[in-house]
């Protein structure tokens, strides 16, 4: 793998693609997911301003089996076509299956795998890098580690200094528990220049102005063309239209996705808020205020 390559294409919206299932059976829909992947390439998503994430979070990867995942990916993949590089989430529980996700990851042709520390028990910061030593052992792919305090271990800076020295480590999904003594800021300017760092919670302009080089961006799931653009601006370091754009269009989307926290929790109904199934919300959908109307 060449590393410098690896993690300079790393780079532009963050989008976890939405696994789609059939209503009567819940049986994944290998097609419709296929459609969303054409619909996300054709509203302007592309290698040099994106990325997709193929069973993530919001791919609803918690409530398949590893033999659907895989289906799901291959299906991701098949369909981006080189167009879009592809990370495939292998967020697991146990080292094995972690190993088993891995290799399949590199057959099926994605260019990175998504690796948090394991969930449900509570574990040590040599519990979580002797797992990410094993991802990297795995196979020779690219790396991305995502810190997912809310549910698991949460990544250290000194844990983070540890993982730069994994070959194949190119990626860091970034997000801290607190905003206190910029420890977000800290870990983003202190190791941009040796991973992709890729920001989870919507302080783009600070993080792009420190070196972070991604942004994790729902939004595209129903409006790619607004991504694209805000990746742009972020780029070309128009930073106050950016945060207007931020505050125009992703304050109002996430304030519904906090409302409808209070009925349900996941992330792979954030496609879908504003219009039913089968149809994908545009520009139309906010109004002059910003505040979603359908």
């Amino acid at each position: 793998m060449d590393r410098e390559r690896a993690r300079s294409r790393l780079s532009g919206c963050y989008v976890t693609v939405p696994t789609m299932f059939r209503d009567e059976d819940l049986e994944v829909d290998l097609e419709a997911t296929r459609q969303h992947v054409r619909f996300l390439i054709d509203g302007g998503l592309n290698e040099s301003n994106s990325v997709i994430l193929a069973v993530g979070a919001a791919g609803d990867f918690p409530t398949m089996s590893v033999e659907e995942r895989l289906r799901v990916a291959e299906a991701i993949i098949q369909e981006a076509n080189g167009r879009i590089p592809v990370v495939m989430g292998v967020q697991t529980t146990n080292t094995r299956e972690l190993v088993e996700l891995i290799r399949a990851a590199k057959t099926l042709g994605a260019e990175y795998v998504q690796v948090s520390p394991p969930y449900y028990y509570m574990h040590t910061a040599e519990d979580f890098l002797e797992y990410a030593i094993a991802a990297a052992e795995a196979a020779d792919i690219g790396v991305v580690v995502y810190n997912t305090f809310w549910t698991s271990h949460n990544v250290s800076l000194d844990v983070v200094e540890r993982l730069c020295e994994l070959p194949n480590v190119v990626g860091l999904k970034w997000a801290v528990p607190t905003a206190l003594f910029m420890e977000s800021e800290q870990v983003v300017s202190r190791f941009a220049e040796r991973l992709c760092i890729i920001d989870n919670q919507l302080r783009f302009v600070t993080s792009h102005i420190l070196g972070a080089r991604g942004i994790e961006v729902h939004i595209c799931n129903y409006w790619p063309q607004w991504g694209g653009r805000l990746w742009e601006l972020i780029e070309s370091r128009r930073y106050i239209e950016a945060q207007k754009e931020l505050v125009h269009v992703a304050m109002p989307f996430y304030t519904l996705w906090k409302e409808m926290f209070q009925y349900t929790g996941g992330d792979g109904y954030l496609p879908f808020v504003c219009c039913p199934p089968g149809a994908f919300c545009s520009p139309a959908c906010f109004s002059e205020s910003g505040n979603i109307t359908a």
